[in-house]
């Protein structure tokens, strides 16, 4: 296990590498200019020349990169060239927000379609199964902005139960209303993961009812309940680990579309807004984080296999013997 771990944040660090490389030369290369966000209409040449030495844009990519990293090592992720704020800072305000509503959103999803993606798959074929199937279908198919707009117009402006956009109302700070108003954001997001997640249990549900310890706990009549929630069960979750793992980047970056529509002040609106405006030190901060995230969530969806499934575990002390 510890050489597998030691393989794994090598592999990790390399990915870090390759990805801020990579997105570093392609904001480098995108078009527009970087000194437009400094320039007024009283700056002189002399002061521009001067701004781009103090950016360090008179040096080689290269360079810019390697000064770049070596801020961010030091806990130095630069700062927004719209606002002029410190880009950690920015993101930490942010993050708790968005945290808070995917974080909620994939807990209400996996609750929702373990039991369902169960009872499906157990009654394969019959009217349950082809109800929750047909309506997995429909969560996957339908856009999430579609489905959005469709929930405001209904429950917001003619039904006005809930709150069309805000995580709070004007001079309002209390849990109740924040719970209000995340309904109809966890509805979207909730709804494409439910269906996502479902069929996943469903088809391992149908292969795990099939397979010879199944068989061998019927034969000695052991309760259908009792062999559905002990054993299969148990088996049946264990790609949701993988999809948990790399959902967990969605609790930084949020949704970008779902906050958009909804005006969820997170960082899925933050880094909407630094694209639009081409904020590059804050597109720069909310990838590497991302993909910080994207990657320790993979790798601790591989640990927690290892600890769940004895197999793979068996299967890997082989590997480094």
């Amino acid at each position: 296990m510890r050489k597998y771990i030691c393989k794994r944040l090598i592999q990790m660090l390399l990915v870090l590498m390759v990805v801020s490389v990579v997105s570093f030369c392609l904001i480098k290369a995108a078009p527009g200019d970087i000194l437009m966000s400094y320039i007024t209409p009283d700056t002189t040449p002399e002061e521009l020349e001067q701004l781009k030495i103090d950016l360090g844009l008179d040096q080689s990519t290269a360079r810019q990169y390697l000064a770049w990293a070596g801020n961010v090592l030091h806990g130095n992720w630069g700062y927004s060239v719209i606002n002029h704020q410190s880009v950690l800072d920015q993101i930490l305000d942010k993050l708790p927000a968005t945290a808070g509503l995917m974080g909620a959103s994939l807990v209400l999803s996996l609750l929702i379609a373990s039991p369902l993606g169960l009872l499906s798959g157990v009654k394969k074929n019959g009217v349950f199964d082809n109800i929750v199937s047909f309506i997995s279908y429909i969560g996957i198919s339908i856009p999430n902005f579609w489905l959005g707009i469709l929930l405001i117009l209904l429950f917001s402006l003619k039904l006005e139960w809930l709150p069309a956009s805000g995580m709070h109302s004007i001079g309002v700070e209390t849990f109740a209303d924040l719970v209000k108003h995340a309904i109809l954001p966890m509805i979207v997001i909730s709804s494409s993961n439910i269906a996502v997640f479902t069929r996943y249990v469903r088809s391992n549900t149908i292969s795990q009812m099939e397979e010879d310890y199944v068989l061998t706990a019927i034969s000695k009549g052991s309760s259908p309940t009792g062999i559905l929630f002990r054993h299969v069960m148990k088996n049946c979750l264990l790609p949701i680990i993988t999809l948990v793992g790399m959902n967990l980047v969605s609790l930084v970056t949020g949704s970008f579309i779902i906050e958009s529509v909804f005006g969820w002040p997170g960082l899925g609106t933050l880094s909407l807004a630094a694209v639009s405006s081409r904020d590059y030190p804050l597109i720069m901060g909310v990838t590497m984080l991302s993909c910080v995230v994207l990657i320790v969530g993979i790798f601790l969806s591989d640990i927690v296999y290892t600890l769940v499934d004895p197999r793979i575990k068996s299967a890997g002390k082989e590997c480094y013997e």
